[in-house]
Protein backbone atom coordinates (compact mmCIF):
# COMPACT_ATOMS: atom_id res chain seq x y z
CA UNK A 1 0.00 0.00 0.00
CA UNK A 2 0.95 3.62 -0.32
CA UNK A 3 1.81 5.89 2.31
CA UNK A 4 -1.14 7.70 3.56
CA UNK A 5 -0.80 11.23 2.88
CA UNK A 6 -0.71 13.51 6.14
CA UNK A 7 -2.03 16.83 5.45
CA UNK A 8 -1.60 20.15 7.97
CA UNK A 9 -3.59 23.50 7.20
CA UNK A 10 -3.20 26.78 7.78
CA UNK A 11 0.45 27.60 7.92
CA UNK A 12 1.67 31.40 7.14
CA UNK A 13 5.39 31.51 8.19
CA UNK A 14 8.34 29.63 7.09
CA UNK A 15 8.83 28.78 10.71
CA UNK A 16 6.52 26.92 11.07
CA UNK A 17 6.73 24.89 7.91
CA UNK A 18 10.11 24.26 9.29
CA UNK A 19 8.74 23.17 12.03
CA UNK A 20 5.98 20.50 10.46
CA UNK A 21 8.60 19.37 7.81
CA UNK A 22 11.19 18.41 10.50
CA UNK A 23 8.23 16.43 12.06
CA UNK A 24 6.98 14.54 8.90
CA UNK A 25 4.04 16.60 7.58
CA UNK A 26 3.71 15.67 3.97
CA UNK A 27 1.51 18.32 2.53
CA UNK A 28 1.73 21.76 4.21
CA UNK A 29 -1.48 24.17 3.86
CA UNK A 30 -1.50 28.11 3.33
CA UNK A 31 -4.28 30.53 3.13
CA UNK A 32 -4.72 33.57 0.83
CA UNK A 33 -7.13 35.57 2.12
CA UNK A 34 -7.19 38.37 0.20
CA UNK A 35 -7.87 39.14 -3.58
CA UNK A 36 -6.52 42.84 -3.16
CA UNK A 37 -3.73 42.23 -0.66
CA UNK A 38 -3.13 38.44 -1.97
CA UNK A 39 0.89 38.98 -2.35
CA UNK A 40 2.75 38.34 0.86
CA UNK A 41 6.13 38.22 1.64
CA UNK A 42 6.20 35.85 4.23
CA UNK A 43 4.16 33.61 2.60
CA UNK A 44 5.92 33.43 -0.51
CA UNK A 45 8.48 32.08 1.96
CA UNK A 46 6.90 29.69 3.31
CA UNK A 47 6.34 27.88 -0.21
CA UNK A 48 9.78 28.76 -0.93
CA UNK A 49 10.74 26.87 2.44
CA UNK A 50 8.42 23.94 1.90
CA UNK A 51 9.79 23.72 -2.13
CA UNK A 52 13.64 23.10 -0.82
CA UNK A 53 11.95 20.05 1.23
CA UNK A 54 10.31 16.81 0.75
CA UNK A 55 7.25 18.00 1.92
CA UNK A 56 4.46 19.23 -0.87
CA UNK A 57 2.72 22.90 -0.35
CA UNK A 58 -0.97 23.21 -0.89
CA UNK A 59 -2.52 26.66 -0.87
CA UNK A 60 -6.01 27.69 -0.84
CA UNK A 61 -6.46 31.22 -2.46
CA UNK A 62 -10.27 32.26 -0.57
CA UNK A 63 -11.70 33.87 -4.12
CA UNK A 64 -12.48 32.77 -7.25
CA UNK A 65 -11.28 35.19 -9.79
CA UNK A 66 -8.91 33.36 -12.58
CA UNK A 67 -7.12 36.55 -13.19
CA UNK A 68 -6.39 37.01 -9.62
CA UNK A 69 -5.74 32.81 -9.33
CA UNK A 70 -3.78 32.64 -12.09
CA UNK A 71 -1.36 35.73 -11.03
CA UNK A 72 -1.06 34.11 -7.49
CA UNK A 73 -0.36 31.17 -8.65
CA UNK A 74 2.29 32.64 -11.08
CA UNK A 75 3.68 34.41 -7.69
CA UNK A 76 3.65 31.46 -5.27
CA UNK A 77 4.36 28.39 -7.30
CA UNK A 78 3.09 26.34 -4.92
CA UNK A 79 2.70 22.28 -5.43
CA UNK A 80 -1.11 21.96 -5.23
CA UNK A 81 -3.59 23.90 -5.68
CA UNK A 82 -6.71 23.48 -3.54
CA UNK A 83 -10.30 24.80 -3.77
CA UNK A 84 -12.64 24.29 -1.31
CA UNK A 85 -15.84 26.85 -2.49
CA UNK A 86 -19.24 25.90 -1.38
CA UNK A 87 -20.94 24.01 -4.53
CA UNK A 88 -24.31 24.55 -3.19
CA UNK A 89 -24.94 28.37 -2.10
CA UNK A 90 -27.74 29.27 -0.39
CA UNK A 91 -29.04 25.59 -1.19
CA UNK A 92 -28.34 26.24 -4.76
CA UNK A 93 -27.15 22.90 -5.46
CA UNK A 94 -24.38 22.97 -8.40
CA UNK A 95 -25.25 26.85 -8.48
CA UNK A 96 -21.48 28.15 -8.81
CA UNK A 97 -20.29 24.62 -10.56
CA UNK A 98 -20.07 25.65 -14.41
CA UNK A 99 -18.00 28.73 -13.12
CA UNK A 100 -15.55 26.58 -11.11
CA UNK A 101 -15.19 23.86 -13.67
CA UNK A 102 -14.25 26.11 -15.88
CA UNK A 103 -11.92 28.04 -13.39
CA UNK A 104 -10.19 24.31 -12.92
CA UNK A 105 -9.99 23.62 -16.38
CA UNK A 106 -8.13 27.02 -17.24
CA UNK A 107 -5.72 26.72 -13.90
CA UNK A 108 -4.91 23.34 -15.53
CA UNK A 109 -4.09 24.75 -18.80
CA UNK A 110 -1.79 27.55 -17.49
CA UNK A 111 -0.22 25.69 -14.92
CA UNK A 112 0.14 21.70 -15.59
CA UNK A 113 2.68 21.15 -13.17
CA UNK A 114 0.46 22.16 -9.98
CA UNK A 115 -1.97 19.61 -8.72
CA UNK A 116 -5.59 20.42 -7.94
CA UNK A 117 -7.14 19.71 -5.01
CA UNK A 118 -11.04 19.97 -4.71
CA UNK A 119 -13.20 19.95 -1.31
CA UNK A 120 -16.08 17.87 -2.02
CA UNK A 121 -18.88 18.69 0.82
CA UNK A 122 -19.87 16.01 2.81
CA UNK A 123 -22.33 16.57 5.86
CA UNK A 124 -22.71 15.43 9.10
CA UNK A 125 -23.68 12.24 10.31
CA UNK A 126 -27.43 11.85 10.02
CA UNK A 127 -27.37 15.09 7.54
CA UNK A 128 -25.69 13.14 4.57
CA UNK A 129 -28.97 13.10 2.04
CA UNK A 130 -29.36 16.70 1.81
CA UNK A 131 -25.62 17.04 0.15
CA UNK A 132 -25.36 15.55 -3.17
CA UNK A 133 -21.43 14.44 -2.68
CA UNK A 134 -21.29 11.73 -5.50
CA UNK A 135 -22.88 14.11 -8.03
CA UNK A 136 -20.73 16.70 -7.83
CA UNK A 137 -17.75 14.66 -7.54
CA UNK A 138 -18.59 13.25 -10.73
CA UNK A 139 -18.90 16.64 -12.35
CA UNK A 140 -15.27 17.72 -10.61
CA UNK A 141 -13.33 14.46 -11.35
CA UNK A 142 -11.92 15.35 -14.97
CA UNK A 143 -10.56 18.50 -13.86
CA UNK A 144 -9.09 17.35 -10.21
CA UNK A 145 -6.04 15.67 -9.05
CA UNK A 146 -7.00 14.99 -5.40
CA UNK A 147 -9.96 15.63 -3.86
CA UNK A 148 -10.52 16.39 -0.23
CA UNK A 149 -14.14 15.01 1.91
CA UNK A 150 -14.86 18.07 4.36
CA UNK A 151 -17.77 18.83 6.54
CA UNK A 152 -20.80 20.74 5.11
CA UNK A 153 -22.81 22.12 7.99
CA UNK A 154 -26.77 21.64 7.37
CA UNK A 155 -29.36 22.89 9.87
CA UNK A 156 -31.84 20.24 8.77
CA UNK A 157 -34.39 18.49 5.83
CA UNK A 158 -36.95 21.64 5.91
CA UNK A 159 -33.84 24.57 5.73
CA UNK A 160 -30.78 22.80 5.22
CA UNK A 161 -29.21 25.78 3.94
CA UNK A 162 -26.84 26.85 6.94
CA UNK A 163 -24.04 30.23 6.68
CA UNK A 164 -20.35 27.74 6.80
CA UNK A 165 -17.61 29.39 8.79
CA UNK A 166 -16.21 30.75 5.98
CA UNK A 167 -18.55 32.70 3.72
CA UNK A 168 -18.61 31.08 0.55
CA UNK A 169 -16.50 28.09 1.18
CA UNK A 170 -16.43 24.87 2.59
CA UNK A 171 -14.21 23.78 6.18
CA UNK A 172 -12.61 24.72 9.54
CA UNK A 173 -15.92 23.72 11.15
CA UNK A 174 -14.36 21.17 13.58
CA UNK A 175 -16.93 18.47 13.08
CA UNK A 176 -16.47 15.05 11.28
CA UNK A 177 -18.37 14.78 8.18
CA UNK A 178 -20.12 11.28 7.15
CA UNK A 179 -17.21 8.49 6.74
CA UNK A 180 -19.89 6.26 5.29
CA UNK A 181 -20.22 8.58 2.48
CA UNK A 182 -16.82 9.22 2.31
CA UNK A 183 -15.82 5.90 2.10
CA UNK A 184 -18.14 5.24 -1.00
CA UNK A 185 -16.36 8.12 -2.75
CA UNK A 186 -13.07 6.27 -2.05
CA UNK A 187 -14.52 2.73 -3.68
CA UNK A 188 -16.28 4.47 -6.23
CA UNK A 189 -13.64 7.27 -7.51
CA UNK A 190 -10.30 6.97 -9.29
CA UNK A 191 -8.68 9.77 -7.94
CA UNK A 192 -6.96 10.23 -4.56
CA UNK A 193 -9.32 11.59 -1.84
CA UNK A 194 -8.03 12.93 1.22
CA UNK A 195 -10.30 12.47 4.45
CA UNK A 196 -11.40 16.03 6.37
CA UNK A 197 -12.92 17.65 8.99
CA UNK A 198 -13.09 17.32 12.67
CA UNK A 199 -9.48 15.45 12.23
CA UNK A 200 -7.52 15.22 15.22
CA UNK A 201 -5.40 12.74 16.99
CA UNK A 202 -7.88 11.42 18.82
CA UNK A 203 -10.01 10.21 15.79
CA UNK A 204 -7.69 10.09 13.26
CA UNK A 205 -6.82 6.32 13.55
CA UNK A 206 -10.92 5.57 13.77
CA UNK A 207 -11.05 7.76 10.35
CA UNK A 208 -8.53 6.09 8.61
CA UNK A 209 -10.03 2.60 9.42
CA UNK A 210 -13.43 3.63 8.19
CA UNK A 211 -12.47 5.24 5.17
CA UNK A 212 -9.33 4.44 3.69
CA UNK A 213 -8.57 7.55 2.33
CA UNK A 214 -5.54 8.06 0.16
CA UNK A 215 -4.33 11.13 3.22
CA UNK A 216 -5.94 12.75 6.05
CA UNK A 217 -6.26 16.58 6.79
CA UNK A 218 -6.19 18.72 9.91
CA UNK A 219 -6.53 22.32 10.73
CA UNK A 220 -8.86 22.96 13.96
CA UNK A 221 -7.95 19.78 15.70
CA UNK A 222 -4.16 20.71 15.49
CA UNK A 223 -4.12 24.04 16.13
CA UNK A 224 -3.37 25.89 19.32
CA UNK A 225 -6.17 26.46 21.87
CA UNK A 226 -6.69 29.89 23.74
CA UNK A 227 -7.21 30.30 27.18
CA UNK A 228 -10.72 29.13 27.14
CA UNK A 229 -9.81 26.48 24.59
CA UNK A 230 -10.52 27.47 21.51
CA UNK A 231 -9.09 26.66 18.47
CA UNK A 232 -6.14 29.60 17.51
CA UNK A 233 -6.12 29.98 13.26
CA UNK A 234 -2.94 29.70 12.04
CA UNK A 235 -0.95 28.45 14.61
CA UNK A 236 -0.27 25.10 15.06
CA UNK A 237 0.10 22.81 18.39
CA UNK A 238 3.31 20.93 16.84
CA UNK A 239 2.97 17.95 19.83
CA UNK A 240 -0.86 17.50 18.59
CA UNK A 241 0.73 17.28 14.88
CA UNK A 242 3.20 14.61 16.25
CA UNK A 243 0.35 12.75 17.82
CA UNK A 244 -1.61 13.12 14.25
CA UNK A 245 1.33 11.39 12.64
CA UNK A 246 2.04 9.19 15.11
CA UNK A 247 -1.87 7.97 14.96
CA UNK A 248 -2.09 8.33 10.98
CA UNK A 249 0.73 5.98 10.67
CA UNK A 250 -0.63 3.31 13.42
CA UNK A 251 -3.79 2.61 11.14
CA UNK A 252 -1.47 2.09 8.21
CA UNK A 253 0.53 -0.22 10.01
CA UNK A 254 -3.29 -1.69 10.77
CA UNK A 255 -3.82 -1.54 7.22
CA UNK A 256 -0.80 -3.18 5.67
CA UNK A 257 -0.98 -6.15 8.39
CA UNK A 258 -4.81 -6.59 7.27
CA UNK A 259 -3.38 -6.50 3.52
CA UNK A 260 -0.46 -8.64 4.08
CA UNK A 261 -2.78 -11.40 5.94
CA UNK A 262 -5.24 -11.17 3.54
CA UNK A 263 -2.51 -12.37 0.81
CA UNK A 264 -0.61 -14.87 2.79
CA UNK A 265 -1.60 -18.02 1.49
Amino acid sequence: MKKIITQIYETQTPVEAEQLIAIGVDHIGSVVISKVEWKLQSLKETMECIADATAKSSLIPLFSNLDIILRTLEYYQPDMVHFCEDLMLQNRVHGNCDHLLTLQEDVKKRFPEIKIMRSIPIAQPGMAQQVPTHELARLFQPFSDYFLTDTMLIKGDKDPFQQQPVEGFVGITGLTCDWNVAAELVKSGQIPVILAGGLAPDNVYDGILSVHPAGVDSCTGTNAVDSVGRSVRFKKDLEKVKQFIDETRRAEGVILNRQQRAHSP
